[in-house]
């Protein structure tokens, strides 16, 4: 069955670049209609997500397209710290259960596991307005609780990051130059659990959807004594998000296509 690529204003780059390697053009999402067909479909952003509920609602199948895990930050290859990358997940927000894959695509990605680190502080890595809407959650309130249960738990310094609206910025002060220092991160969000784990700091994530979860800690009894993956989980982890990821070159040239569709 074809795939419909919802693209708000029909102005979306990155929905017209995958609909290009589908060899079709996107569908403007202001003149369509959830009713009018039971085609799958792809949206991209988490704003989205009143027809992601009622997806769930149907069963109806769907992509969703964002922000990817890795390659956006700057680097070697990727020195202004672009967004380049972009996941795609099937029927969700997040990629779950580690499936294996090969090495080859994170390979390229010129990024290095970074051992184990050791820290004095608590870095809380608090979750932007968006996921806030998605999840009925309150921020001010969700980083009252999470330092008031830290500091039945612990003595250690607690600091709080709020991630930078502006992506210049962001990319500016890096959330790895965060992780001096770190024992563990607490977040609700995917990506910064990732780069932490990436960069040998152990974390919590707080939210069911989180693409680290297999990786991470759930349970904050377990602050002063955090697990953290060997190397192998941590590589089969890497690799499997890496084939869950694309370049803005992959999502126009059919590698995406192949990759999702098994070809």
């Amino acid at each position: 069955m074809k795939w419909l690529f919802l693209s708000k204003n029909n102005q979306d780059e990155y929905i017209a670049r995958l609909a290009k390697g589908y060899q079709t053009e996107p569908t403007p999402l202001e003149t369509w209609r959830y009713e009018d067909t039971v085609n799958p479909i792809v949206l991209r952003g988490i704003m989205k997500h009143k027809i992601i509920r009622r997806c769930w609602e149907d069963g109806r199948k769907f992509r969703y397209m964002d922000t990817g895990y890795f390659g956006n930050q700057p680097g070697p290859l990727n020195p202004h710290g672009w967004k380049l990358y972009h996941r795609i997940v099937e029927n969700n927000l997040q990629h779950g259960d580690i499936v294996e894959r090969p090495s080859d695509r994170w390979e390229k990605l010129g990024i290095k596991l970074r051992p184990r680190q050791s820290g004095k502080k608590i870095l809380i890595a608090a979750p932007d307005e968006k996921p806030c809407v998605f999840y009925g959650i309150e921020l001010e309130t969700w980083i009252t609780d999470v330092v008031e249960k830290l500091k039945r738990l612990t003595r250690r310094p607690i600091e709080i990051r709020q991630r930078d609206p502006n992506r210049q910025k962001r990319v500016n002060n890096s959330f790895e130059s965060a992780l001096d220092d770190v024992h563990a991160v607490i977040t609700f969000n995917s990506i910064a659990a990732t780069e932490s784990i990436i960069h040998g700091v152990p974390a919590f994530v707080l939210c069911e959807c989180n693409a680290a979860r297999s990786v991470a800690n759930t349970d904050l009894s377990r602050i002063e004594d955090p697990v953290f993956p060997d190397n192998d989980l941590r590589q089969a982890w890497v690799n499997h998000l890496a084939y869950g990821q694309f370049h803005n070159r992959e999502l126009e040239d059919g590698t995406a296509r192949r990759i999702l569709e098994g070809l």
